[in-house]
Parts: structure tokens; C-alpha cells; sequence
């Protein structure tokens, strides 16, 4: 652990932080375990679970909505509900409130990628029916007991420990200011991303998680297998892809190696979750401020000094200048490429004078 909570307080690693859209692998991973116990299924339409609801076509299955290939509109890019949600900020929306907010889908069921916490707010509807419980009791019962993490939270479900980490930023007013959010009110912001966000967690719990899922203590191999079923997205080092409820992330990010997981931010923190598959091993860094360059780059130096140890760092960490590496590799094969031009004419030049 590094850094401080706020004034002269250390973080500590009992400290809990909002994970934010890491929250949707647990999401996903709650929804392929009811599906190996048969109580739903990955293609089941809306329409067998939940009403109709305007601009959300019903005949889009579970697995369109887990891996983000539904359509359907981001409810928060509505300035709208922004706008509303300021107004007052203690208000439990409920799900059907938010919807509200769902504009024109961006494309037909299965016909694209599109990144929506809509999906994750209806996916979080469905399972509250299929499984016959609130969406933290389910977590508690089938993963955090079994794993025997103790500090993981779902806001307005559960009460919130006060050891969280004191987080900083400008409360969505887009001012540039910098303050201590973490006693402002949030019940609003946390009931609008419900199924999308939510969990609070340490970061001791959430690399326990990180490493039981994706070391097989969690989901069956079938499950494992529809889990990493990954929607391709990019090309080259930017190649990066997204299954259900976990991205692969960029071999840039990653220094190279195979990684999966997630990231996620929420109200003044900013979190990667990352795998690396063939080294076995897990990565998680949180931060208290809503800065995911910050995060981001911190999780790329754990990586590549993990590979180095290892003796299996590429070429990749030597990429963070993109594209100033590349500028300096397509100058170095132009003047080889010079040097031989000039030595050949040399050589003919001597021979001519012979």
C-alpha cells in the first residue's frame, strides 16, 4: 500500500474502495453460475424476464447483454439525467426510472459493439428474479463466502463500512475543482448504476476474486469458456477484446503478456483488475482519484516488472513513447539503408577509376 487517504492518514489495506465497472464481472460471473444451475439461460430474450420498455428491443438475449453487443443506449449519456440527478442528490432512482432515460438503440441486437451500462442495469433486474434474492445477498451466498473475502459491499443493498478511503475530485461539476467527495451525498449517482457499479472492495479482497475466477475456483469450465468468448475490438498492439463481463486487454497495456480482467471508476476512484493468464498471476491497483491514465500506468509498471523478473519482458514496454519508438526504428532502417546506397557507389566509383 502507498500514498494517503487524506491529510496526514495512510491508506491501509483495510481500507475499501467503490470499484466501480469491475462490478460488471461479477455481475457476469453471477449470471453464468445461475446458468449452470439452470435457473437461466445466456439465450434467453428480455421478453422471458422482464416487461417491455421503449427504445429496448425484447428479443435481446442475455449474452448480447453481457458482452455489450445488444445495442442498446447508454442511459448516462442522456445529459438529461445528469441534469435531474443534480437537482437532488439523495434520491433512490429505481430501475425503472432510469430507463426512462434510454434514447434510440446505437444498432440491431448483435450487429455491433457499444459499450452500455444499460445492459448491466437490466442484467442486475434479471438476476434479482432468477435468482429470487437481492443482488448482494446472491454475491454473498455463491462468491464471497465460498472465497472467504470478508470486505466486499454493495452500496444501498449493504452498509458501507466507514473505513473507505477518503477519494477526491470535482463532484460532476465540471469545473476543474478538486475536493474531498467522500461524505457529499451519492445515494443518486450509486442507485443509477446499479448492476453496472456498486461494489466497494479492498484491494486484498478484490485480487483474491481476480485470481479464484480466473484460476477456475469459481465458474465451471463451460462457464470459463463462454466467459472468454471475446467480441474483437482494435487492431495490431491497439487489438484488445471484450466476453462477458471481462475485457482482454491491449498487449500494450500489458506489456505484452495475455491479460484479462476489467477496469472501473466511480465517484473519485479509478481501479484495474488485471490477470495475467500464463504467469498466473493478478494485478490489482485502486486509486483515490478519478484518473485512469494515473491507474492505468502504474498497473503497466507492475506488469512489466513482473515479466522482467521473469525474464519474459518483450518489446513492448519500450513502446510508452508510441509513436516516438516507432519514429526512431523508421529512422534507424533509413540510414542503414543510406549507409549500404553509399558504400555500393563507392565501390563503382573505384572501379570506374580503375
Amino acid at each position: 500500500m502507498s500514498g494517503f487517504s487524506h491529510d496526514t492518514v495512510p491508506i491501509r489495506k483495510d481500507m475499501l474502495f467503490a470499484i466501480g465497472s469491475v462490478t460488471k464481472n461479477m455481475v457476469a460471473a453471477l449470471t453464468l453460475k445461475r446458468a449452470e444451475e439452470g435457473a437461466l439461460s445466456l439465450d434467453d430474450p428480455l421478453s422471458k424476464w422482464l416487461p417491455d420498455y421503449p427504445n429496448i428491443d425484447p428479443s435481446i438475449t442475455i449474452r448480447q447483454l453481457l458482452n455489450h453487443t445488444s445495442g442498446i443506449y447508454m442511459f448516462w449519456s442522456n445529459q438529461q439525467i445528469w441534469d435531474d440527478l443534480k437537482k437532488d442528490r439523495e434520491k433512490r432512482w429505481t430501475p425503472e426510472e432510469v430507463l426512462a432515460y434510454v434514447k434510440e438503440p446505437y444498432f440491431k441486437p448483435g450487429e455491433g459493439f457499444r459499450y452500455s451500462n444499460t445492459n448491466y442495469l437490466l442484467m442486475a433486474m434479471i438476476l434479482e428474479k432468477a435468482g429470487g434474492a437481492t443482488l448482494s445477498g446472491q454475491f454473498r451466498e455463491a462468491f464471497w463466502t465460498p472465497l472467504g473475502i470478508e470486505n466486499a459491499f454493495l452500496s444501498l443493498e449493504e452498509d458501507i463500512p466507514e473505513r473507505q478511503v477518503h477519494v477526491f475530485g470535482d463532484n460532476f461539476n465540471n469545473d476543474g475543482s478538486v475536493m474531498d467527495l467522500t461524505f457529499l451525498p451519492r445515494v443518486s449517482h450509486e442507485s443509477i448504476t446499479y448492476g453496472s457499479g456498486g461494489l466497494f472492495m479492498t484491494a486484498e479482497g478484490l485480487a483474491r476474486w481476480c485470481h479464484a475466477l480466473f484460476e477456475g475456483e469459481v465458474l465451471g469450465r463451460k462457464s470459463m469458456d463462454e466467459m472468454l468468448d471475446f467480441v474483437e475490438r482494435g487492431l495490431g498492439w491497439k487489438k484488445r477484446g471484450y466476453g462477458l463481463g471481462v475485457e482482454r486487454f491491449s498487449k500494450r497495456q500489458s506489456s505484452g503478456a495475455i491479460a484479462i480482467g476489467h477496469t472501473g471508476a466511480n465517484i473519485g476512484t479509478s481501479v484495474y483488475m488485471m490477470h495475467l493468464q500464463e504467469q498466473h498471476t493478478s494485478v490489482v491497483v485502486m486509486i483515490n482519484s478519478f484518473d485512469h491514465k494515473c491507474s492505468g500506468a502504474i498497473t503497466k509498471n507492475l506488469t512489466t516488472a513482473i515479466l522482467r523478473d521473469r525474464g519474459e519482458a518483450g518489446l513492448f514496454p519500450y513502446f510508452d513513447l508510441f509513436p516516438l519508438g516507432f519514429v526512431l526504428i523508421g529512422a534507424s532502417v533509413f540510414w542503414a539503408g543510406f549507409f549500404v546506397l553509399w558504400v555500393r557507389r563507392r565501390r563503382r566509383n573505384k572501379i570506374g577509376k580503375g
